[in-house]
């Protein structure tokens, strides 16, 4: 059975959003089928463009495959 699971962070914390990503591949045991991801402004940001300095939200998503529940 094919499911999606989310992980939002700011670009800041990349290597912290990192370990939790891999921990939870290797805690699920799930099957990765794909993994794609977004970098967007933070989420009122008042920086402005010029602001080459502020976070930005990232989004990632990984598209994953489990075995399908015995009933």
């Amino acid at each position: 059975m094919q499911q999606v699971k989310l992980f939002k962070s700011v670009d800041t914390e990349l290597p912290e959003m990192e370990r939790q990503i891999n921990r939870w591949m290797r805690k699920s045991g799930a099957r990765v089928i794909s993994i794609s991801g977004n970098l967007a402004p933070q989420s009122g940001s008042s920086g402005g463009p010029l602001n080459s300095f502020s976070a930005g939200d990232v989004l990632i998503i990984v598209h994953y495959e489990i075995d399908a529940p015995t009933s």
